[in-house]
């Protein structure tokens, strides 16, 4: 059994050394944020449908979950949208520094959204991510675009993460993924329909960008939802929600291999980025050791 999870944890790190990787390919990807998206999600809605076909999983909804899913798949859209275009105006240590901020949007938002009180630590974490934010908004002024982009997607992942957590409890994550990415897939081809921009470039994609887009939609989207998935039947949640912390170090470090000086930032850019690291780790342990007392005292 120690056997298992130890395996199933290295597995964990390589998932999220792929979802680091996603940033990275974005910025090798020649083509726009927007066609970006839109091949993205329609090439991993089929790779998902796929693996729901061989699995002979059932895809009939409620009317209500549906709807509920058509809008999720809409944020997402717009995350992934607002991720990529900062990436391509800035580079791939801006754009991760900042959606580290994700979880504390979530901490942020979680209340409202559960309706429960606002915890002292939350502020104070808060404050603390702004003060990260605003290091990094001083020394890395060329960027300003960028991190305001990021910060953007950050706020949409936690949206959108809040409204698949009620939910994944009552469908299966493969199927709330398929229509999620189709809908956002839909969405974003009656924007581009609108646009005129359905003509004979945007079909026409290099070797490497047809590469690069198959890796993203296939690995970096439906292996590593479906693995991370399956991952949680031996891993805690607590555990997997603090090694995905590290997303943003892995690639990072893999964007200054790869992309070289155009990577490297000011040394209290970094100082910034590790404060807000820290926080969301810090707001993550606190949580984890609240919900143990709740179970001690129950």
């Amino acid at each position: 059994m120690p056997n298992v999870r130890f395996k199933n944890y290295l597995h964990l790190h390589f998932i999220v050394f792929i979802w680091g990787f996603t940033a990275v390919l974005g910025k090798l990807i020649s083509i726009e944020a927007l066609p970006l998206v839109w091949y993205r999600m329609l090439l991993a809605s089929c790779f998902i449908f796929l693996f729901i076909s061989l699995k002979k999983y059932g895809l009939r909804l409620s009317r209500k979950t549906l709807l509920t899913l058509i809008f999720a798949g809409i944020i997402i859209a717009l995350h992934w949208l607002t991720f990529f275009r900062a990436i391509k105006v800035s580079n791939v240590s801006v754009a991760l520094a900042t959606m580290s901020t994700g979880a504390l949007f979530t901490a942020v938002l979680e209340p409202i959204w559960y309706r429960r009180k606002l915890l002292w630590y939350e502020l104070v974490f808060g404050v603390m991510v702004l003060t990260g934010l605003y290091i990094i908004f001083k020394v890395e002024t060329t960027y300003v675009e960028g991190i305001l982009l990021a910060l953007t997607s950050a706020m949409l992942a936690a949206i959108f993460s809040l409204i698949n957590g009620k939910l994944i409890l009552k469908e299966r994550p493969s199927v709330i993924s398929f229509y999620e990415l189709l809908s956002g897939c839909i969405f974003l081809t009656v924007y581009l329909g609108f646009q005129g921009s359905f003509d004979a470039n945007f079909f026409l994609l290099s070797m490497n960008d047809l590469l690069y887009l198959f890796i993203l939609a296939s690995v970096c989207t439906a292996y590593a939802f479906i693995a991370s998935v399956r991952i949680m039947e031996h891993i805690s949640p607590y555990t997997v929600m603090l090694t995905i912390n590290l997303e943003p170090i892995y690639g990072i470090v893999l964007a200054f291999l790869i992309f070289g000086d155009s990577e490297k930032m000011n040394p209290l850019f970094y100082v910034g980025a590790l404060i807000i690291l820290a926080t969301v780790i810090a707001n993550g342990l606190l949580k984890r050791r609240g919900k143990l007392k709740k179970r001690g005292t129950a």
